[in-house]
């Protein structure tokens, strides 16, 4: 079966440029769906089951994959990067999409990018009936054509894809040799095919690039795929292990992200945040684990509620809570400084979940900060009345309803 690997990142992101928060696993769920409804397998990183690091099997899926789609919503630099190294691989076959508030950087403003938008966190239903729709039809067309996308092969017309090679120091595998399973797509009109020969022609063992080389006039060397693990069978080794004669790789990312929730939704943040901790160790540098990482453990209060809620900030600091403009990472520093006014009672820690909270809400105008931000504006002005401060009191007060208002 032809494969699909999706570049883009995982749990929820903020596109810092709005202050909002889009959920990229529901943007997934659409862009599975599509793919599949094509006839492709689909693929994302962390449904990949490895051992060590995701580089290998990330690099080799940019390669391999007969179709790459590549999410460059909240302005993910990860999945700019990877596409451009697919850009530089293959000559064809990649597809971008991004959500609707997306602004053109001015290096992709002339290439075609299919949009979704987003309906606060989630996508409404008829909205995503339409891009599945309008993304099945894209890949079916482009694999169909097999016309070069990549701007590094449009713009450098004489350069020729690399190939893969059998093994350390072997040299590159030639044309026309058989790839290990046919790609179950009709062959393109440009290479002369009718109507009456393309069913026949659906069983042919080529890739796409396999079935279009020599069409510019040049033999192109074909991209091989030796040894490589199909995604299906890449998904399914959570399970059986991995591929023979290697240790098996356990559970995959995006399995221990949803066990991980799954305990956070009922309440069991001690074993959420060991889970939340062994991806961590996976992607130490993904915003979204660390947050999550950051709730349960404060919410696990461990072995004092008070060690627990140092721990969260330690975790949370480098995502420098004091100067980001990410509201997500703003809204927990704020729980956790409000946490600790609880137990401390000293201003300091007051004044820190204050000025959390105020930055998130002004950065996103929504509930979750306005409403504890005006809470805790109410318990400062309070605080400065008992202590004879009545300006400082009658100036959180007219700040809190201005907020609620």
């Amino acid at each position: 079966m032809a494969s699909c690997f999706v570049v883009q990142g995982f749990g929820k992101k903020t596109d810092f440029t709005d202050g909002r928060v889009l959920d990229l696993d529901a943007s997934y769920a659409i862009i599975k769906d599509a793919v599949t409804a094509a006839g492709l397998a689909c693929i994302r990183a962390d449904e990949i089951a490895h051992s060590g690091s995701i580089d290998v099997p990330m690099y080799q899926q940019l390669l391999y994959a007969d179709l790459v789609i590549a999410d460059l919503s909240t302005y993910n630099v990860n999945a700019a990067f990877e596409l451009g190294v697919r850009y530089a691989l293959r000559p064809r076959a990649t597809i971008i999409v991004a959500e609707d508030g997306f602004k053109n950087p001015f290096d992709v403003g002339h290439l075609v990018i299919r949009r979704y938008k987003h309906l606060g966190e989630d996508i409404g239903v008829k909205e995503a009936k339409r891009f599945r729709e309008e993304l099945k039809q894209a890949i079916a067309a482009i694999l169909a054509r097999g016309e070069t996308d990549s701007p590094v092969y449009t713009f450098l017309p004489g350069l020729i894809p690399p190939c893969a090679e059998r093994g350390p120091g072997a040299p590159p595998v030639p044309f026309p040799a058989p790839l290990p399973e046919p790609l179950p797509l009709a062959l393109p009109a440009s290479l002369g095919a009718t109507p009456a020969d393309r069913p026949i022609a659906a069983a042919i063992p080529f890739s796409v690039d396999q079935a279009m080389a020599g069409t510019a006039g040049i033999d192109l060397p074909i991209v091989q795929r030796p040894g490589v693990v199909a995604p299906a069978t890449l998904a399914a080794a959570a399970t059986e292990g991995g591929a023979p004669g290697e240790p098996a790789a356990g559970p995959t990312a995006k399995a221990r992200v949803e066990e991980a929730q799954a305990k956070m939704r009922c309440g069991d943040f001690v074993a959420a945040r060991a889970l939340w901790r062994e991806l961590r160790a996976q992607r130490a540098n993904d915003s979204f684990v660390i947050q999550q990482l950051a709730l349960a453990t404060y919410k696990a209060q461990q072995p004092t509620a008070e060690a627990a809620l140092a721990e969260a900030k330690a975790i949370l600091r480098v995502l420098q809570p004091e100067s980001t403009n990410d509201p997500e990472t703003l809204g927990l520093w704020g729980a956790i400084y409000k946490r600790q006014w609880d137990i401390t009672r000293r201003i300091a820690d007051l004044n820190e979940s204050i000025a959390a909270y105020g930055r998130g809400f002004y950065l996103k105008q929504d509930y979750y900060n306005g409403i504890n931000l005006a809470f805790l504006l109410e318990l400062r002005a309070l605080t400065a009345w008992r202590v004879g401060e009545r300006d400082e009191g009658v100036t959180d007060s007219v700040l809190a309803r201005r907020i609620r208002r």
